[in-house]
């Protein structure tokens, strides 16, 4: 049984996010560097659901967690 495979791609869209390639990295730029003491969910760039999906993506749910933490170190 394989594992699905995320991207950030779908990261985006799951979040509801333009998920383009131009709008991905403008997004990146825009928004970094995201200081080190504070956790990716708890970033003021997140809307108050996106923050939670993000957590809980973290928290519950492997599949996501590594694409999450992905966009973790782009943010960084």
């Amino acid at each position: 049984m394989e594992s699905p495979s995320h991207s950030i791609k779908s990261l985006f869209e799951q979040l509801g996010l333009d998920s383009s390639e131009q709008a991905i990295d403008k997004f990146i730029n825009h928004n970094r560097p995201l200081a080190q003491t504070v956790a990716l969910h708890d970033a003021v760039f997140w809307t108050a659901s996106q923050s939670r999906c993000l957590q809980q993506m973290k928290d519950e749910d492997a599949d996501w967690a590594a694409i999450v933490d992905q966009l973790d170190v782009m943010l960084r």
